[in-house]
This record gives structure tokens, sequence and C-alpha cells, in this order.
């Protein structure tokens, strides 16, 4: 099943994956819990790959805005629970979006799907999980970003369980 997962991705976004994109980097609390209810707690190590290639345009053509792009994921936790993901993004200047004019911070929600195994971390109920996220991001002089995300994966009721899980994660990106 994972084979076939990751071959329907090669296949269908290998023009994609060459475009010019943005490797980011990050590291987080894996299956936070704000009330002190988390019972398997981790640090979830994350890598994203993100197109700068837009796959699908919604919107005015003059505003870069809802220009749906592509991302490829690894996801990987200290209990070995791991996720591979593919996914859309789409990115805006807060700036631009409030007041008229860039700044440099940005605002990149995602929607993701994939393949979970739990290894030894919290049980998410079946091996296709989807990903839902939201980051800000500052854009430093050399144009790498650092930014805060939120995350959200569940099996959206796939399974006969579906505890789902939060991430609180810290990153690092680097354009090419």
């Amino acid at each position: 099943m994972i084979r076939l997962f990751i071959s329907i991705v090669i296949i269908s976004f290998s023009n994609i994956a060459l475009s010019k994109g943005t490797n980011v980097f990050g590291i987080g609390i894996y299956d936070i819990k704000f009330d002190g209810s988390e019972k398997n707690q981790s640090t979830d190590f994350r890598y994203e790959y993100r197109s700068n290639k837009s796959i699908l345009d919604i919107g005015p053509e003059e505003d870069n805005f809802f220009f749906l792009k592509p991302f490829f994921g690894i996801e990987y936790t200290s209990d070995s629970a791991s996720y591979i993901l593919t996914g859309i993004y789409f990115e805006d200047n807060l700036g631009e979006l409030f007041e008229g004019e860039e700044n440099k911070y940005y605002f990149t929600p995602s929607f993701g799907a994939g393949i979970y195994d739990d290894g030894s971390g919290k049980k998410l109920g079946n091996d296709i999980q989807f990903r839902t996220s939201l980051e800000i991001t500052y854009e430093l002089k050399n144009k790498n970003r650092i930014g805060v995300s939120f995350s959200h994966i569940s099996n959206a009721n796939l399974g006969d369980k579906n505890p789902g899980v939060e991430i609180l994660s810290f990153s690092y990106h680097v354009p090419y």
C-alpha cells in the first residue's frame, strides 16, 4: 500500500517536484493538549518540500491569493511513528492581506493526506491519515523564514477509532 502511494505521488507530481520551492525543517511537540490530557507526547521532526509551481489558481490573476501549490512531506516522532504525506497549500503575505502593503509575515494553511505508521507512539486508528495545518512565518534578511505552526492529524473516521493528534511546531524555511 505504501509503495503504491509513493509511486502515484512520484509519477503524478514529477514535473512539479523539479520546480523551485522551499525546504521546510521543523521540530515540535506531538500530541500537545492545552488541558494537560496528553498521553503519548513525543518530539515531532518534520521535513517538507513546498513547490512554488501553482497547480490551481483561484481568484483574480493580479492577486497572488489562493494559488494552490503542492507539498510533499515526512514526519517522524521520538516514539518511532512516521507519516509520509502529500497535499496542497497556499501562502499569503499578512501585510498585503490586512493592510494592502507587503511585510515580512506570511500565513500558510495546508491540507494533506498520507500513510501513517504508529511505531510505538499514539495509535491513530488507521494507516490513512489527513493533516491540516496553520502556519505563521517571518522572513529573515537572507529570505529564509522562521515560523510556528499548529497541525491536526486525523483519519476522518475511516477507522474504528479516531483519536487524532495535535502538533505544535517551530520551523526553518530555506527557499531555493
